[in-house]
C-alpha cells in the first residue's frame, strides 16, 4: 500500500513479497527436494518401486525405459543418499542386492502417482500446445 509523506509527496509502493517468502529458507528447501525428485529418471524409479516393491538392480534396469546402467547405478546413490531408498546386499553367492523404497520413500506414493495420472490425462493437450508452438515460432521439437 502507498502513502504520502507529510509533505504530500508520494510514497514508493511497498514491495510485493517474494512468492517463496513464506517457505522455509526461501524456498532453497523445497527446490533441493525438487532437483533430487524432479530430474530425468528419480520419479520412474520411485514410482516403479512403489508399484513392485523391492527389485534387484538387473530388474529395475528393465524396467526403467531408457535408462543407462551408469546413470540408473548414480540415480539409486542420490535416493539413497536422501534416504528415500534403501539398499540391501545378501551375502549370497551369486551377491544379491536389492532396492526397497524407505518409510520417506514411500510417503512420495501418492503425489508420484498423482504427477504420473496428470501427465496421462494431459498427454495429448501438451503435445497438441508443442506442435502449435513450435508451428509459430519454427522451433525444432526438442
Amino acid at each position: 500500500m502507498s502513502g504520502t509523506h507529510t509533505d504530500g509527496t508520494s510514497l514508493p509502493p511497498e514491495p510485493v513479497p517474494h512468492p517463496c517468502a513464506g517457505w522455509p529458507g526461501g524456498g532453497r528447501t523445497v527446490r533441493r527436494t525438487l532437483d533430487r525428485v524432479g530430474d530425468k529418471w528419480s520419479v520412474l524409479v520411485i514410482g516403479i518401486l512403489a508399484a513392485s516393491g523391492p527389485l534387484r538392480f538387473g530388474v529395475l534396469h528393465q524396467r526403467v525405459p531408457g535408462i543407462s546402467q551408469r546413470m540408473l547405478t548414480l540415480t539409486l546413490r542420490h535416493l539413497e543418499r536422501d534416504g528415500l531408498l534403501s539398499r540391501t546386499a545378501y551375502a549370497e553367492v551369486p551377491p544379491r542386492v536389492e532396492y526397497e523404497l524407505t518409510p520417506l520413500g514411500e510417503s512420495l506414493r501418492s503425489i508420484v502417482t498423482a504427477l504420473a495420472q496428470w501427465a496421462t490425462d494431459h498427454d495429448d493437450e501438451i503435445e497438441s500446445a508443442r506442435r502449435d508452438f513450435d508451428g509459430r515460432t519454427g522451433a525444432q521439437p526438442g
